[in-house]
This record gives C-alpha cells, structure tokens and sequence, in this order.
C-alpha cells in the first residue's frame, strides 16, 4: 500500500524541571547546548524516545512493541521451542542461528552467548514468523522468505522510529516520527550539590562522613518538539496508524526520561501542550525562543507560553499556512487553540485521523 496523503503531526509542549539532571553526559553532567548565545539545558532525542517506548509498554498490547536488543537469537530461540516444543535448548539455538544468518543478520560468539553484532530492533510478530521458519528444521533456507519475516509486521516503535540494520540495509526501516532534542526556553547555569553520607556502623564518636560526593543539576522550562509522517507510518501500520499516533503523542507527553530519578524526584507534568495537524511540512517553532526567555512575576512558565503562541501566529501570518487541526491544554494557547484536557486532545486527534485516513 502506498498512502500519497501528506498529513504532519507536531506536537509542541513547555515543560518545567525542578533541580535535576534528566540526562547526563560522559562527565556526568546535565546535558547542554549553546543557542541564542547562551547555556541551555538540554536533554537528547535519544533519552526522550527511550522514556517513550517504555511507557509504550503500559500503552499498548506485547505485540506492538518490540525489543532492541543483542540477544535477538534468544529470542528466537525461545519462540522455537513454543512452536516446536519437541525441540531441545541446542536444537532451537541452532535453528534460530542459522534463519538469522540466511536472513542475512550476522551472529557471533560472545562469552558463550550468542550475539549480533550490533542492537537489533525485532517485534514480537517478527520473532514468531522466524521461528516458525526454523521449527521447520529445514537444511537449505530461502533467504527472501527469512527476509520477508523480518520486513513484515514491524511493531509500532519500529515503525515510529525506524531500524537500521548494517548488515544487510535491505531490512531498514525509516522512522515515522522524528523528535528534537529538548532545550530550557532560558539561559541556565549548572549547579552543584556537595552531599555527604553517613556510615551507620560507625562507631559514636567518629565525627567524619563514610563518603563524599558532588552532583550536578540544573532546572529549566523545557521546550520539547516532535514530528509523525502520518502518510509513512501508514504505509508501515495500515490502519492502526491513528492508533499509533495517538500512542505516540501519549507517551511524549507524558513521560519522562529516568535519569537521577531517585536522587531529584522530578516527575513534573507539561505546563502547555499544543498539537497540530499539517498537510504541507512539519514546523519546529524552537525558534520562538532564540531570544531568551527572561523570568517574569511567574517565573519562566507564562513567558515561554506567550513566547511560543506570538511565534506561532506570526509563522502562520508570514511563512506557512496554519494547521488543518489545532488542539491545546493547559493555560496560555487560547489564540491558538480551545484548550481542554490531554485527554480530550488525544482523542480529538485520533478521531481526526481516523475519519481522514479511510
């Protein structure tokens, strides 16, 4: 099926962070970037999507979300031996090796475990078609239909976010969705915080801490952006695509990356959350904040908002046309659209995709 609809979602949403450090670089630092001239805060596209597949798994049934992982010949295995429950442990690694391999997924020796060489991402259908292949026992493997297993019935996350196979590029998938990196809409200054611990076998009159450390914050209003190619994951899903979507937006909205959680506790929800739905390009609208945002009487939260609804509304008066389907919650977005709860938003924009996608 080939879909030639062009239809956009962009989801934009202001979030506020207390003191944390949702996503750490190699030093162990808050992630930053320098834009407008200034530190931002910044937490990658990498760490979000992360925090998105796993609240996929409370969102959607097992067989929509799949596994990225090296041990993708245990897996197979395993579905062996449900299919084939006459098959023993080696039998039905042997099998599920060699389908890999005609499918053409190179798989090595590491410390007496099976491995790919890279992170492969497989749905749960995908794993069952192989090892259906396999049960088979079969001498002389057709290498397409080891490859049609592994092309057809991707799950929704592969479907959103793609899957690249070095090996053999002919079972890549393009990602649907494509999502920015987050940054604050303000300049931001990593702080430090000196902490101590206390050994509780120590005996009374020793004064002196059991350890010493330091950890480095910083809290920001996050302004964060996705995308979703409708038409792409379409082609991909066929009708589950709204579904999916509205999975997506879901899960972007409402979850966080789990970096220093138990130290800092940040589960904050978003302060504004504006969706739309275009027809002729995705529209990033970072550069409502290029200019930094300066803290007012209520903090950074009602400037951003503002920020971000004047940017929009000048974006559609001068450089594209406005949304086909606008929807909006929380305080602030009123000129750009009725605000109501997430909830009715999500459904909103899946009873739109739904009728439009037909």
């Amino acid at each position: 099926m080939c879909n030639q609809k062009r239809i956009y979602v962009d989801l934009h949403v202001l979030q506020t962070v207390p003191p944390s450090c949702v996503n750490r670089d190699d030093t162990g630092s808050p992630k930053t970037a320098i834009y407008g001239g200034v530190t931002r805060a910044r937490v990658s596209s990498q760490a979000w999507k992360r925090a998105v597949r796993l609240k996929f798994r409370e969102l959607l049934s097992q067989e929509n979300v799949g596994q990225r992982t090296k041990a993708v010949v245990d897996l197979v295995a395993r579905e062996v031996m449900v299919v084939c429950p006459e098959c023993s442990e080696k039998q039905a690694q042997d099998s599920a090796r060699k389908v890999l391999e005609a499918a053409g997924v190179k798989v090595k020796e590491d410390k007496d475990k099976l491995k790919t060489g890279a992170l492969f991402f497989i749905s749960p259908n995908q794993i069952h078609a192989l090892a259906e292949i396999a049960a088979k026992q079969e001498k002389a493997l057709n290498k397409a239909e080891c490859q049609k297993a592994l092309k057809d019935n991707p799950s929704v996350d592969i479907a959103l976010f793609g899957r690249m196979v070095a090996d053999d590029p002919s079972l890549n998938f393009d990602a649907a969705a494509q999502v920015a990196h987050a940054i604050s809409t303000h300049a931001v200054e990593n702080e430090f915080d000196y902490f101590t611990a206390v050994d509780d076998c120590a005996p009374e009159d020793n004064a002196g801490a059991g350890h010493l450390g330091t950890v480095e914050f910083n809290s920001s209003t996050l302004y964060r952006y996705a995308t979703v190619n409708v038409g792409e994951l379409q082609n991909m899903l066929g009708e589950k695509a709204p579904e999916a979507v509205r999975a997506f937006a879901d899960a972007f909205i409402r979850s966080m990356p789990t970096g220093k959680q138990n130290t800092f506790a940040n589960w904050t929800r978003p302060d504004a959350v504006y969706v739309t739905v275009r027809r002729d390009q995705p529209v990033n609208m970072a550069g409502a904040f290029e200019k930094p945002v300066r803290a007012g009487a209520q903090g950074y939260v009602a400037n951003s908002v503002q920020a971000l609804a004047d940017y929009a509304a000048e974006t559609y008066r001068d450089f594209v046309a406005a949304p086909v389907l606008s929807l909006a919650a929380g305080k602030g977005l009123d000129a750009l659209a009725v605000p109501g709860s997430v909830d009715a938003l999500l459904d909103g924009l899946e009873a739109w995709l739904k009728e439009e996608t037909k």
